[in-house]
C-alpha cells in the first residue's frame, strides 16, 4: 500500500487498461524503477517509509508547488495557502504586484513567466514561477490547403543531393502564388545524431532545439560570393560533385545519401567560416548569440566534442560527461573555433528558415510553414547531454500492449521527467517551443497525448514491463498556449491511436488542432467524435529506425495497423490481424459532415502506403514481398479489396467519382473532394501524390529491408521528379483544381 501511495504521488500509474474494461496491474519492480528514475528509493519497505516521510515534510508541507500555472483573467489555484499569507509576484517585465488578502486581484496579471513570492503568518516562505497563459492557441487564420512534404525528398535542380531551405522556399513561393495554398507542413528539420552512417529518421535527433545544417542551400549564404582564390576554386569543385551526387539521385537510381551530402556541404562550410563576416552581419549574428545563450553554446559544445570523441557522449571520458563540470570548462578555450563554427552554422540555418518563412507569406499563405516536434530525443545526443536533469535516466518511452500488440513498444527515446520540467518552470519545455515557432504559422507536435502521460519502459526490460507516468497536462498546455500566442502560430495535435478518454476534448478546448487521416474516420461505437479513442495505427512506432513506425510514434500503421510494431521487422500476431480487419469492416464510414472541424483532415501521412499504391493493392504486395504480412496474403489482399469497395461505393454514392470507379487518377481526385466536404479547418495534400508516387516514405516495422526516409519523390514510374516538373506537372495541377475550385 505504501509503494502504491509514493507511487501515486509522483504521478506512476499502478495499472492500466488495455482495452476497455480489463486492467492490468503494474509489477512492483516496475515501479521501484520508475520511482528510482524520478530519485525516489522505494527498494525495501523501510525505504518508503523514509520517502513518504520525505515527501510529506518536503512537497507536502510546501506553501507552493514548484510552477503555478492560470489562465488569464483567472486567479491561480493556491488553495491551502493560511489566511493572512502575503502573495508577492515579480514579473517578467520587472513589475512588481503584492497582495496579502485579494487573491483575485492576481488575475489581472499579464500573460509571461512570472515569479510568485508567498510568506505565511508562521514565517514560512516560499517562491515558484507562475506562468499566466491564454485560454487557447490562435485558430489558423482562415480554412486552407497545402501540402505536406519530407524536406529531403524535394529536390530541385539545385540543391546538393537533398532538399534544401532554399527549395522549401521556393515550393512555398510557387504554390501560395499559382495554387492557392496556404500551409507547407514538413518533417521534422530537428539536429540528427552525427554518422556515419547518419539515421536517416527525422525523429530520433540529437537536438529538437536547434535545426541542422545540412538543410543550408550553401550558394545563398551570403559569404560565399565572397569567395576568392584557392577557396573559390574548391567551393566550385565542391558545387561539381554535389551536381553529380544530385544526377545519381535523379537520374541514375540512387538513394538520397545524407552523409554524402553533409560530407560537401560541411567543407563548403568550413571554406565560408574563414570569410570575415560584414560589420552588419557580425552584429546580428551576435545578437543571435546572445538571444540563444546557454542553450547554443551547450549545443555547439557537444557537436565540437563529437567530432573529437564520438556521438555518444555517454563515453566520452568521465570529465566531460557534464557540461558544467570543470574539465568542460578547461577544455573550452581549446574548442573556441570549433564552437564558434556550429554557433555560426545554427545562426545560418536560422536565416533561411526565416527566409523560407518570409517567402510563403509573401506569395500570400496564412499559415506558411508547419514545423514538425519530435516525440523525443535520441538518448546519446546533445539535448540529453545539456540537460541531463531534465531526462530520466535509464527510462525509454513506448507504449504498452494490447489488444493488436501483445509485446508493446520500445521507441528507444529517453522522457523527460515531470518534476523536473516544474522545478525548473518548464524552462527546457519554453525553449524548445520558442525556438520551433520562431519561424513557423504552425506548429504539429507529434504523438500530443504525450503532453499528457508517457509509457515509460526501465533499461533492460521488455516493453511489457512498463508503467505509464502522468505529466501536468494543465502546465504542458498553458506553456504551448503562451508560446504559440506569442508566435501568433497554430497548433496540430497528432492524435492518432489509442488516446485516453478526455484528452481530445481537453486539446479541442485550448484551440489545439488534431490530425484526422481518411482511412480511419470510421464510426468505431466509442470514444470523441472525430475518430474514436482507438489503436488504429498504434499508440507508436517501429518504423525504419525502431523509433519512426507512425511519425516516430502515435502514428497509423495501416489500416489494420499491420507492422506499427515494436521494432526493426516487427509483426502482428494473425489473431491480431484478423481482429483488427474484424474491427475495420464493421466500423461505418464517418459522412464527412460527422467529421470535427478542428483539424488537419488528410488522405494519407508519410508512413501511410501512398493513394496511388492503396488504390492499386500495392501497398500490400510490397508487405508481401518483405515478409510483412500478419496473415495469409489472400486474407490481406481481399481486406484490402474490401476496404476499397466499401470507399468507391461511398465516394460514388456522394457523387464524387463522375468519372467512375477503374480511372486511379480520379480516384485519388474523389478522396480528396471527400476531404473537402468535412469541415476540416486545414486540408493536407500529400505531395507525392499529386504525382502519383507509388512509395511510402517510411515502411513501419523495417529496417534495412526498405529504404525509409531515403526516396526521392517520384511519378508512377518511379522516375524522381524536380521541384521543377512539379511544378510543371499535368496531374498535380488537375488534383490542385479540385481544391481550388472547391472554394478552399
Amino acid at each position: 500500500m505504501g509503494r502504491a501511495r509514493l507511487a501515486r504521488l509522483h504521478g506512476i500509474a499502478t495499472s492500466y487498461e488495455p482495452s476497455p474494461g480489463r486492467s492490468v496491474q503494474i509489477t512492483d519492480d516496475t515501479v521501484v524503477a520508475v520511482l528510482a528514475a524520478l530519485g525516489v528509493d522505494a527498494s525495501t519497505p523501510h525505504a518508503v517509509r523514509a520517502a513518504l516521510a520525505a515527501y510529506e515534510d518536503g512537497a507536502g508541507r510546501a506553501l507552493l508547488p514548484r510552477t503555478v500555472v492560470a489562465r488569464a483573467g483567472r486567479p491561480p489555484g493556491l488553495a491551502g495557502l493560511p489566511e493572512g499569507t502575503v502573495l508577492r509576484v515579480e514579473t517578467e517585465d520587472g513589475e512588481t504586484w503584492e497582495h496579502q488578502r485579494a487573491r483575485e486581484a492576481l488575475a489581472r496579471l499579464p500573460l509571461g513567466v512570472h515569479t510568485l513570492h508567498a510568506q505565511a503568518p508562521d514565517g514560512r516562505t516560499a517562491q515558484a514561477r507562475l506562468i499566466v497563459a491564454p485560454d487557447r492557441v490562435p485558430a489558423p487564420p482562415r480554412r486552407s490547403h497545402g501540402f505536406l512534404v519530407q524536406l529531403y525528398s524535394l529536390l530541385s535542380r539545385q540543391s546538393w543531393g537533398m532538399g534544401d531551405l532554399a527549395d522549401l522556399a521556393d515550393l512555398a513561393a510557387w504554390s501560395g502564388r499559382a495554387l492557392g495554398t496556404g500551409f507547407v507542413q514538413l518533417n521534422p528539420l530537428h539536429a540528427a545524431v552525427p554518422g556515419p552512417p547518419t539515421d536517416p529518421s527525422p525523429y530520433r535527433p540529437s537536438s529538437r532545439r536547434f535545426p541542422d545544417p545540412v538543410h543550408l542551400r550553401i550558394e545563398h549564404i551570403p559569404e560565399y560570393a565572397q569567395l576568392a582564390g584557392a577557396a573559390r576554386l574548391r567551393a566550385g569543385e565542391l558545387a561539381a560533385r554535389a551536381h553529380a551526387l544530385r544526377a545519381e539521385v535523379l537520374e541514375g537510381g540512387a538513394l538520397i545519401d545524407r552523409d554524402a551530402v553533409w560530407e560537401l556541404k560541411r567543407e563548403a562550410l568550413e571554406l565560408l567560416w574563414t570569410v570575415p563576416l560584414t560589420p552588419g552581419r557580425r552584429a546580428a549574428y551576435c545578437d543571435f548569440l546572445a538571444e540563444q545563450g546557454q542553450a547554443l553554446e551547450d549545443h555547439a559544445t557537444w557537436c565540437a566534442l563529437a567530432e573529437r570523441h564520438g556521438p555518444d557522449w555517454r563515453g566520452w571520458p568521465a570529465e566531460l560527461r557534464d557540461p558544467r563540470s570543470t574539465g568542460i570548462a578547461r577544455l573550452r578555450p581549446q574548442l573556441l573555433d570549433r564552437i564558434d563554427f556550429h554557433c555560426r552554422l545554427a545562426w545560418l540555418t536560422d536565416q533561411q528558415l526565416a527566409a523560407a518563412q518570409r517567402a510563403a507569406r509573401d506569395a500570400g499563405m496564412g499559415i506558411g510553414l508547419v514545423h514538425d516536434l519530435a516525440v523525443g530525443v535520441h538518448p546519446s545526443g546533445a539535448d540529453t547531454w545539456a540537460q541531463q536533469d531534465a531526462f530520466a535516466t535509464g527510462m525509454s518511452i513506448g507504449a504498452p500492449p494490447d489488444a493488436f500488440n501483445s509485446r508493446g513498444q520500445d521507441w528507444g527515446l529517453p522522457p523527460w521527467r515531470p518534476d523536473a520540467l516544474a522545478a525548473a518552470g518548464y524552462a527546457p519545455y519554453r525553449e524548445l517551443l520558442r525556438g520551433l515557432l520562431r519561424h513557423a504559422g504552425a506548429l504539429r507536435i507529434d504523438h500530443v497525448m504525450g503532453l499528457f502521460r508517457l509509457w515509460w519502459v526501465p533499461e533492460g526490460r521488455p516493453p511489457t514491463e512498463g508503467a505509464y507516468v502522468r505529466y501536468d497536462g494543465e502546465a504542458m498546455l498553458s506553456v504551448l498556449a503562451l508560446e504559440a500566442q506569442r508566435a501568433g502560430a497554430a497548433v496540430i495535435g497528432e492524435d492518432l491511436g489509442t488516446v485516453e478518454p478526455g484528452v481530445r476534448g481537453t486539446l479541442a478546448e485550448r484551440g489545439v488542432l488534431g490530425t484526422s487521416v481518411l482511412w480511419f474516420e470510421r464510426d468505431y461505437g466509442a470514444g470523441e467524435r472525430g475518430g474514436a479513442d482507438r489503436a488504429d495505427g498504434a499508440d507508436g512506432a517501429g518504423g525504419a529506425d525502431g523509433v519512426g513506425g507512425a511519425d516516430g510514434a502515435g502514428g497509423a500503421g495501416g489500416t489494420v495497423r499491420v507492422n506499427a510494431g515494436d521494432g526493426p521487422g516487427a509483426a502482428l500476431a494473425p489473431e491480431a490481424a484478423a481482429e483488427a480487419a474484424a474491427v475495420e469492416t464493421r466500423a461505418r464510414i464517418l459522412a464527412p459532415d460527422e467529421w470535427r472541424s478542428a483539424c488537419l483532415a488528410t488522405v494519407t501521412t508519410h508512413d501511410l502506403p501512398t493513394t496511388a499504391a492503396r488504390l492499386a493493392g500495392e501497398d500490400v504486395a510490397l508487405r508481401e514481398r518483405l515478409g510483412l504480412l500478419a496473415g495469409p496474403p489472400e486474407r490481406e489482399r481481399s481486406r484490402a479489396a474490401y476496404e476499397l469497395t466499401e470507399w468507391m461505393r461511398e465516394l460514388a454514392h456522394r457523387g464524387l467519382l463522375p468519372e467512375g470507379a477503374g480511372d486511379e487518377e480520379a480516384a485519388v481526385k474523389a478522396v480528396h473532394r471527400f476531404l473537402l466536404c468535412t469541415p476540416a479547418r486545414m486540408v493536407g495534400v500529400w505531395l507525392p501524390d499529386a504525382v502519383g508516387d507509388r512509395r511510402p516514405q517510411n515502411l513501419p516495422g523495417t529496417w534495412d529491408e526498405y529504404p525509409n526516409w531515403r526516396l526521392p519523390i517520384a511519378d508512377p514510374d518511379g522516375r524522381p521528379q524536380t521541384l521543377e516538373e512539379l511544378a510543371a506537372s499535368p496531374r498535380l495541377h488537375a488534383l490542385m483544381r479540385e481544391l481550388t475550385d472547391g472554394h478552399l
